[in-house]
C-alpha cells in the first residue's frame, strides 16, 4: 500500500456519486478541498465520522472546505447513506478503487484477529493547486471535524 503524502499532487479521477453524477478532481480546481475515505456506508464508525461532519459542515465552508466522502459501497447504498442521514456532501461510489487505488488506502487490515484487504480510514485534505497538505492517519471517528480544522 503506497499512501500518498503531503506534497504530493491529488490523483485525477472521474468516478459516479451517490446519483450517478460524474465527479471528477477537476471539478475541485482552484478550492480547498477534503477527501475522506471510510470503509463501509452505514456501518457505526463510518455512520459517526459522516455526521460529525456534517454538523459540522457550515463551519468547514466558512474555512473554505469541499467535502468528498469515498468508499467502495455501490451508487444504491451510497444513496441510501446519504439521504438516511441528510449528507450536504457527495459521496462517490468507487466500486472498482479507482480512487481509492490512487490514493493508496487500499491494503492490509486487521479487526478482531482477522486479517484482510480493505479500505483504510483516511483523510487528505487538500489545497487549490491540488498539493495534499495534510493526511489524517488517525481519524476519530466522533470529532473528526475538529481533526480537519485543527
Amino acid at each position: 500500500m503506497k499512501t500518498l503524502k503531503v506534497g504530493d499532487k491529488a490523483p485525477d479521477f472521474k468516478v459516479n456519486d451517490q446519483d450517478g453524477n460524474s465527479i471528477s478532481s477537476k471539478d475541485y480546481k482552484g478550492k480547498k478541498w477534503v477527501v475522506f475515505f471510510y470503509p463501509k456506508a452505514n456501518t457505526p464508525g463510518c455512520t459517526a465520522e459522516a455526521c460529525n461532519l456534517r454538523d459540522n459542515y457550515k463551519e468547514l465552508q466558512k474555512e473554505g472546505y469541499e467535502l468528498l466522502g469515498v468508499s467502495a459501497d455501490s451508487e444504491k447504498r451510497q444513496k441510501n447513506f446519504r439521504e438516511k442521514y441528510n449528507f450536504p456532501f457527495p459521496l462517490l461510489a468507487d466500486e472498482n478503487k479507482e480512487v481509492i487505488n490512487a490514493f493508496g488506502v487500499w491494503g492490509p487490515k486487521k479487526f478482531m484477529g482477522r486479517e484482510f484487504d480493505g479500505i483504510h480510514r483516511k483523510t487528505f485534505i487538500i489545497d487549490e493547486n491540488g498539493i495534499i497538505t495534510r493526511v489524517i492517519d488517525k481519524v476519530k471517528t466522533k470529532d473528526h471535524a475538529a481533526q480537519i480544522l485543527d
